[in-house]
């Protein structure tokens, strides 16, 4: 017997499958009634580990082994530690990015070109450009989406409809790219190429982002916002006496967008990033890095200090003008721990699931009643949203529908492509709406914007499932092999 073999293992009912998602879903109820938006403080963590062990119990009553689920346990928070890296450098970057001025500059210029009417329409234009470029949503976000969230904060928009449009950019161009690594992943899971792929996309990802842009346009036209002219300079008078507001500070995410392009590894790449904002903090703010480490006796010292707690620690600058000292705080590193320990929590629960076979169990039984062109697109969308709920990572819920639905796809006769296509537009962009899911915890983290209050405004991101489904029940272009086409063979 060995910890990777479960012993005596039994089929678990459906029901039985379905005991720890209600059980998760009572509790994150009762969570949002008394915790409000504090759920994430603890609360939703201690949900997912109380359904994990519910989960647990009907594993080993299943004949599953501890030594087994343990294993899986352990595999499935592996799985999470890339993200959970990045997560931390990302908390570091916001930090030296901000003692530097980057943030402020952008915010600053932003101010100077952006008007109200278009703000949110060129928010998801130029979060979707970057993020095309970088293949990074998650780099888009921390960046220029940071940025972008305190232009609208000093134009008067909710920084829930902000984040919405940020989110909905940054996922498209994540979508689209072929630098992207979700974008890579799901024809490989598929069995399609990379172009193919993306090319097959456009047909319900256009049509997405479309509606989701005539939707901003017109929130932007319409919507009353309580700021003046006078509200937006004061803003930047605010940010121009606090910082020394420079072009030059462009250089900072300038490099950072070349060399994630230039395929950098993601740690390296923001490592690099972060590195670069404390040294760009030491040459243009010197009077910034002595007021944040007065203790120092020397410019020196003070220089080490205001960046190493820039990195690790809460940073809050003042500027004379509340509004603005809201946007210039950062918490580094420490600020995510929250977001880590949730994010372990909940591969403990997917871990869990997956060592009993319960999420395969509840999938397995959607595909019997898929007969139709829609219906299996649909039951697929849904399986991937369903693993992004429970399994709380956007790759398990690529990789699992995919592997799960690619031979009922080709036995039906339908190409690659429309799986793989089906996965991005269900399983990438939705999992920045669960709030326990990695992306989802990650993306509010950094924003300071809860998954739930900026989930109505993802339009993007709530229309694509629909579209996918929507096109598959039309029949619109769905490729099928020919008669003579070897449908185990991949297109070439």
């Amino acid at each position: 017997m060995t910890a990777t073999t479960p012993v005596n293992k039994k089929q678990a009912t459906l029901f039985q499958a379905f005991i720890p998602i209600i059980f998760l879903i009572i509790l994150l109820s009762l969570n949002v009634y008394y915790f409000g938006d504090d759920t994430l403080g603890g609360a939703n963590q201690i949900a997912l580990i109380t359904a994990a062990a519910v989960a647990g119990v009907i594993a080993i009553r299943l004949g599953i082994t501890w030594d087994f689920i343990r294993t899986r346990i352990v595999h499935s928070i592996s799985t999470a530690m890339p993200s959970t890296l990045i997560l931390f450098l990302i908390g570091s970057l916001s930090g030296t990015w901000m003692i530097s001025g980057v943030v402020p500059a952008l915010i600053y210029y932003g101010l100077e070109l952006l008007q109200p009417s278009i703000f949110l329409f060129a928010t998801v234009i130029i979060t979707a450009l970057v993020s095309v470029g970088t293949g990074s949503s998650w780099s888009t976000i921390a960046t220029i989406g940071v940025a972008l969230l305190g232009i609208g904060n000093a134009l008067g928009f909710s920084e829930a409809i902000t984040a919405g449009a940020i989110i909905s950019g940054a996922y498209f161009g994540d979508k689209m790219s072929p630098l992207s690594d979700t974008t890579n992943l799901a024809p490989a899971m598929a069995g399609t190429d990379l172009f193919t792929h993306i090319r097959y996309m456009t047909i319900t990802t256009l049509p997405s982002i479309g509606i989701a842009l005539l939707i901003f346009l017109v929130m932007g036209f319409t919507m009353e916002i309580n700021t003046s002219a006078a509200d937006v300079a004061s803003v930047m008078n605010a940010i121009d006496s606090t910082f020394n507001i420079t072009p030059w500070l462009f250089i900072v995410p300038l490099v950072l967008v070349v060399i994630i392009v230039k395929k950098v590894p993601p740690l390296p790449a923001l490592f690099i990033g972060t590195l670069l904002g404390g040294i760009f903090a030491i040459i243009f703010q010197p009077h910034l890095i002595r007021e944040l480490a007065q203790e120092a006796e020397s410019f020196a010292g003070a220089s080490y200090v205001s960046v190493m707690k820039a990195m690790f620690g809460s940073i809050s600058i003042e500027s004379g003008d509340a509004k603005v000292n809201e946007l210039l705080s950062t918490n580094g590193m420490a600020g995510m721990l929250n977001t880590v320990w949730l994010i372990i929590s909940a591969m403990i629960f997917g871990g869990v699931m997956e060592s009993a076979g319960l999420l395969n169990r509840i999938s397995a039984s959607i595909i019997n009643k898929a007969k139709s062109t829609g219906q299996l697109v649909a039951a697929t969308a849904g399986t991937s949203i369903f693993f992004n709920i429970t399994a709380s990572d956007q790759y398990i819920a690529i990789v699992v529908p995919g592997k799960m639905y690619a031979e009922t796809f080709r036995k039906r006769g339908y190409k690659p492509e429309l799986l793989s296509r089906t996965l991005e537009d269900a399983g990438t962009v939705t999992s920045v709406l669960i709030p326990w899911n990695t992306c989802g915890a990650t993306q509010s983290a950094v924003l300071g914007v809860s998954t739930l209050a900026y989930l109505p405004y993802a339009f993007f991101n709530l229309i694509s499932p629909f579209m996918t489904i929507l096109i598959a029940y039309l029949n619109i272009k769905i490729r099928r092999f020919n008669p003579d086409e070897n449908t185990d063979k991949k297109e070439e």
